[in-house]
């Protein structure tokens, strides 16, 4: 708008903040602190992220690999961001020797440490998706995920963007290939990437000039140095014949050593010679590990280990290739073979001290992919089908139910009805312990996204949906809609082929939820519309209440008012009828309290702006009464709309005001967009455009944030009028 319209000519403050925000200015996409407003004259901080030291332990017998440890220092020049691809075969050491130069190195890199493994190889579950890679970056150096958009490309922008200026060394282990990596990379001069790989990455090398470094199997004098290393120079040097024997079978490959030599050193008073005759004569009873620069069999390494195993652990370390995820927990160990706790952490024990598996961090347990391939051949040869579908029973049960005890300790959601686990499922409880449940959540999301997906391969399709149905809320809060949507359709399909309504109903349900956030709205109302005929029919009136509530919130993204007035109604009087004030019930209590808010919204839309503040005062006094701040946060926000169409523009700033105070202690900034575009337009009606480019300033640096938001341009475009 001109002068004439505003009364007042920008000034010098709002015309330096005008031509930042055309330059798109980086420093305008940080958030100021919580609770502290912006002014107009004062530069937006990027705010420090705290230094990341992510590097794994490095191996304190590594041994031999100089000749290539000199050539990947030799390709980092430390002036522009490099990249160092280190390919092999599974098995050969990529992990350990870059750990090792990462650590030797890692005192170049001030500003920290990143290390993440993509499972670009699991014999299980799914390599790591980009932008799930990038949500965990990004958590890493300091930001808030739950505002992070679903996009790669936003993902990765936000990403270089906390790295400019800085010198980061980013550890890709187990990549799939140059597309999964390619976004992960910082691009900002001083960084080095070290990405590791079965794949050669020649595109890696091509397009983005990675240094490429192979690793071989070691050497005859590194196998050597290596076993002396772990079993003592003296009792290597007293048989040199056996050593000699023991690495070829081994086939000169690290990890084959590493557990012939693990296993040979608790056997200390068997001769090698014993040793290499154990492998001589498992060789003949299994298929080798075929590849071009393995002449021996590696699989009679890990018999032999397994072999030695008591019959329980072999057991269990058979059914541990059936575990969707990339790692376990003892509960979950103890509940997929059918155990107690105690002979569970017994037997993970013996097979930590065997090294075929490890706990990579406390109470977590994990081996090589190779040795879960091995586990897996094994489980598919010894035990019988009926045993296999047991086991996978329990390890779904186990998932499940802990995660329907979860979320109903974290959110305000009907629970459904299941059936009860199988025998031997140790499920874990929280004690009511919201903070612990929530953790749960997030340490397993990676396990629940596997379990959802292997329970529809396998047939398990009461437990696909059910796992979906569980696991969804906290996708929700995470901002994870892609996989939101993913296992969603996957338990559509598993729906589907059981023939279930009420399966099908919240598939549809949580389709509705995915593909709003997405920004499909006419989709999304195609499946919550569904679901709301579905749990009708059966009579659900529940999951029929959240469903209107669920269609209220799409109408009104989709211009419907109307609709949205009466789904919103709909819920609101359930939630009255099954709520009301003198209910003890305080998740009803705030769900009531949810609805009359969005009933306020909807009298908002359709310009019934007294009966939108009768409402929303109504849903502040249950709000205020159960301290129940992010809806106490949302309630102002509607108060201070209906009093600016009211045109009492005094009390909208300060209901907008209350509103961010809230927001912003409850660590929710992407809430506050929306808040801080409608204060700016009261500002503006009450002649205070310099207030007015302060918060839209400050909202656009949020919608950066957020990634692609539909209303980000509008705003961009207000700022410009603004500044003219």
């Amino acid at each position: 708008q001109d002068h004439e319209t505003l009364g007042v000519d920008p000034g010098p403050a709002l015309q330096e903040m005008y031509q930042r925000v055309l330059r798109a200015d980086t420093e305008l996409l940080a958030l100021p602190a919580p609770g502290k407003p912006v002014p107009a004259s004062a530069p937006v901080p990027i705010c420090e992220f705290p230094v990341p030291a992510q590097l794994p332990a490095s191996l304190t017998v590594f041994v031999g690999r100089d000749t290539e440890l000199a050539e990947v220092s030799a390709s980092f020049l430390g002036g522009t961001m490099a990249i160092s691809a280190i390919a092999g075969m599974a098995g050969v050491g990529k992990s350990t020797f870059a750990v090792h130069w990462a650590r030797r190195i890692a005192d170049r890199f001030p500003d920290g440490q990143l290390y993440l493994n993509l499972r670009g190889f699991d014999p299980v579950g799914l390599p790591v998706p980009p932008e799930h890679a990038l949500r965990i970056l990004l958590e890493s150096l300091g930001t808030d995920p739950r505002p992070l958009p679903s996009e790669v490309d936003a993902l990765a922008g936000i990403y270089r963007t906390r790295l400019v200026g800085k010198r980061v060394l980013v550890l890709l282990d187990n990549v799939r290939d140059a597309t999964q990596v390619r976004p992960l990379l910082p691009g900002e001069p001083g960084c080095l990437v070290i990405v590791t790989s079965r794949n050669r990455l020649s595109d890696l090398v091509a397009l983005d000039g990675a240094h490429l470094q192979e690793l071989d199997i070691l050497s005859p004098a590194e196998a050597r140095a290596l076993l002396a290393r772990r079993l003592g120079q003296q009792r290597v040097a007293a048989e040199p014949q056996a050593v000699e024997e023991i690495i070829a079978q081994c086939a000169r490959l690290p990890l084959a050593l590493a557990v012939t030599a693990a296993r040979a050193a608790v056997r200390s008073a068997f001769s090698l010679e014993t040793i290499a005759a154990e492998l001589r004569d498992s060789a003949s009873n299994l298929d080798a590990f075929h590849h071009s620069n393995a002449t021996a069999d590696v699989r009679a390494v890990f018999s032999w280990s397994y072999h030695a195993l008591s019959p329980d652990a072999a057991y269990l370390f058979r059914l541990l290739s059936l575990h969707p995820g990339p790692d376990v927990t003892l509960p979950a160990a103890a509940s997929l073979a059918g155990l107690t706790i105690p002979h569970t952490r017994h037997l993970l024990s013996e097979l930590i001290q065997t090294h075929l598996t490890d706990e990579t961090v406390p109470g977590r347990y994990a081996s090589h992919d190779l040795l879960r391939t091995y586990a897996g051949e094994l489980a598919a040869t010894i035990d019988s089908p009926q045993h296999i579908a047991a086991a996978r029973q329990r390890i779904f049960d186990h998932y499940l139910h802990t995660a329907r005890e979860a979320l109903g300790l974290t959110a305000e959601r009907a629970l459904i009805a299941m059936s009860r686990p199988a025998a031997g499922v140790r499920a874990e409880g929280f004690a009511g312990d919201t903070t612990k449940a929530a953790a749960w959540l997030a340490a397993e999301q990676a396990v629940l996204l596997a379990a959802v997906e292997q329970a529809a391969t396998h047939r398990y399709d009461i437990h696909a949906w059910q796992l979906a149905w569980a696991t969804a809320n906290h996708l929700h809060w995470q901002g994870r809609w892609h996989e939101h949507e993913r296992i969603h359709r996957t338990a559509m399909v598993a729906a589907g082929r059981l023939g279930d309504r009420t399966a099908k109903a919240h598939a549809h349900h949580g389709l509705a939820t995915a593909a709003a956030a997405l920004g499909g709205f006419d989709e999304a109302r195609g499946h919550i519309e569904r679901a709301v005929q579905l749990f009708a029919e059966l009579g659900d009136t529940r999951a029929l209440a959240e469903s209107c509530r669920t269609m209220a919130s799409v109408a009104k993204q989709q211009g419907d008012p109307k609709a949205a007035l009466g789904a919103a109604q709909q819920f609101l009087a359930f939630q009255q009828a099954h709520n009301g004030q003198d209910s003890e019930d305080s998740r009803g209590r705030r769900a009531t309290a949810a609805g009359l808010n969005a009933v306020a919204w909807c009298h908002t839309l359709l310009g019934q702006h007294e009966q939108a503040l009768e409402r929303s005062r109504e849903a502040l006094a249950l709000c205020q009464e159960l301290d129940c701040v992010t809806g106490a946060a949302e309630t102002w926000d509607g108060i201070g709309q209906a009093h600016h169409n009211l045109g009492q523009y005094e009390q909208a700033v300060v209901a907008y005001r209350n509103a961010l105070d809230l927001f912003r202690s409850s660590d929710f900034p992407w809430m506050s967009a929306s808040t801080l575009e409608r204060l700016g337009i009261t500002y503006l009606s009450t002649d205070c455009p310099a207030a007015a480019g302060a918060v839209w300033t400050e909202a656009l640096g949020v919608k950066n944030q957020l990634g692609n938001h539909a209303n980000t341009e509008s705003l961009r475009i207000r700022l410009r009028q603004l500044g003219q």
